[in-house]
């Protein structure tokens, strides 16, 4: 069987510390931060999150799931602030990134146009690699214009931070296929991340890029119990709170539910799929969140470490 690294994402923004220190002795992988302006509930910043996190771990790599490209003003800026996150992590830093766009309030008021998000996110991976890899760096595009600027201290990693697309549609593949080293889909069936990695594939080969080493990944938000009844209702009130929408015809297509066997039963089916990382969102009330980290990391995690 094809080893799996796992992450696991951050539950709340006033417990990092022991969260964090927690998901390392557990033995993740990952620890993860998504991130919005404004969402339909309390949502945290990756960029700020992750560099508590840095602080109190060791060996825990760190990514964010996700940055919004185009929320951020100015490109040369996010590329220093991801290079002094790498720094300060001594290397551990994955640069996940996204387009957002399903809370246009944000975009207003970000002053970004939400039909720009693409455009934009595009050519600040453009500017970002080059500020992490070069010195004196000039460029002149639609949205940044700036002369021999270089950032110090660059990133640790080398050549630069991973960089993680994720997405659901096909603009996403194309992007992950041009500018990063894995691709990270939510909200994915095992049949439609199989797909998704054959046209990464495809348009990787138009773009003439070595792929060889490309992770692809997934993240899935997940409930898990003795009983699995219970585990799915609570994982669709939870997402569906989470996204303002009813998920309890989603749950069974999209969320990660059960017994620690139907999850590793149902996470055998994305393996088989391709997915060689998986990011571990909780769906599941706060005075529950011990008991199903247990359950992962106890019986769910070594099945696929092996």
């Amino acid at each position: 069987m094809a080893r799996v690294e796992f992450g696991l994402s951050l539950s709340s923004m006033s417990t990092i510390p022991p969260f964090a220190r927690s998901a390392e002795a557990m033995g993740f992988d990952y620890l993860t931060c998504g991130e919005h302006l404004m969402f339909h509930g309390p949502i945290g910043n990756s960029l700020v999150a992750l560099a508590a996190a840095a602080a109190v771990t060791e060996n825990i790599k760190l990514m964010s799931t996700i940055v919004l490209v185009p929320l951020y003003g100015s490109a040369a800026m996010l590329a220093k602030q991801t290079a002094v996150l790498d720094v300060i992590s001594r290397g551990r830093y994955h640069f996940g990134i996204g387009v957002g766009g399903e809370f246009p309030r944000e975009f207003e008021a970000a002053g970004v146009p939400v039909s720009e998000r693409g455009p934009r996110t595009n050519e600040a991976l453009e500017v970002i690699t080059r500020l992490w890899t070069e010195k004196k760096v000039s460029f002149s595009g639609r949205f940044s214009n700036f002369r021999e600027v270089t950032i110090d201290p660059p990133p640790v990693q080398k050549p630069h931070p991973p960089i993680w697309v994720a997405g659901r549609q096909e603009s996403a593949m194309r992007r992950a296929a041009k500018y990063a080293q894995g691709w990270l889909p939510y909200m994915y069936t095992p049949e439609q991340l199989a797909g998704s990695i054959e046209k990464i594939r495809r348009f990787g080969r138009e773009y003439g890029r070595d792929l060889s080493g490309f992770n692809n990944g997934l993240f899935i938000f997940t409930s898990v119990y003795r009983d699995r009844d219970r585990a799915r209702e609570i994982a669709a009130r939870q997402v569906g709170r989470n996204y303002a929408q009813d998920f309890s015809q989603k749950a069974g297509r999209y969320l990660l539910f059960g017994t620690p066997q139907d999850c590793v039963n149902r996470l055998n089916e994305y393996v088989a799929a391709g997915a060689r990382t998986v990011v571990i969102a909780n769906a599941c009330p706060r005075e529950d969140l011990d008991e199903n980290l247990k359950l992962i990391a106890e019986e769910i995690l070594p099945a696929f470490r092996s």
